[in-house]
């Protein structure tokens, strides 16, 4: 009997990495933009909202870099200018 490995594995194998993304602190993460190119941290963005939520964008050029949504119960991220987000469920304190 000849069985193949999985061509890929579920998005389970992701918490490991990303749990020590996310421990730490977002603002200091770099971006460089693809549009300009111009390298800034997470913190020197320029940020528009509240409503309907934050939204990151370059400072040499406005491209957008990231979006937030706060919504009861849940924290909705986007990165960059493609489709889709993450939605986190946020815990009770925190809605």
């Amino acid at each position: 009997m000849n069985q193949r490995p999985p061509l890929h594995l579920d998005g389970n194998c992701l918490a490991g990495p990303l749990s020590q993304v996310f421990a730490l602190d977002p603002t200091t993460a770099r971006w460089w933009c693809p549009e300009c190119r111009t390298p800034s941290s997470v913190g020197e963005l320029h940020v528009y909202g509240p409503e309907p939520g934050l939204t990151g964008r370059c400072p040499g050029c406005a491209q957008l870099a990231l979006r937030v949504v706060t919504q009861p119960g849940h924290l909705w991220l986007q990165l960059g200018t493609g489709q889709g987000a993450f939605r986190f469920v946020l815990p009770p304190s925190s809605s």
